[in-house]
């Protein structure tokens, strides 16, 4: 990528800086938020608590991966897996 191309990016939340992940990312994420719990699009322009945490994204990019059908629980599984680490 030249330094001419810039890659459009969304605000996730970090303790400190804070960061940002490639739009295409957050948006594969948002989709199954948006499945999950309906649209609210200041999650991903950080007019919502400043963007999804790390942990967040993760999650839902993990439930992407399987069935639709199969987000939620998927979703739910991933942040399980975090806390007993």
């Amino acid at each position: 990528m030249s330094d001419t191309q810039k890659v459009e990016t969304h605000p996730i939340q970090t303790h400190n800086p804070p960061e940002r992940l490639p739009k295409v990312v957050t948006m594969r994420a948002y989709q199954v938020y948006c499945a999950m719990f309906g649209s609210q699009e200041a999650l991903v322009t950080g007019g919502c608590r400043g963007g999804f945490s790390i942990s967040e994204v993760i999650a839902f990019l993990y439930a992407r991966t399987f069935p639709e059908k199969e987000w939620s629980a998927r979703f739910d599984e991933a942040l399980h897996g975090m806390r007993e680490g």
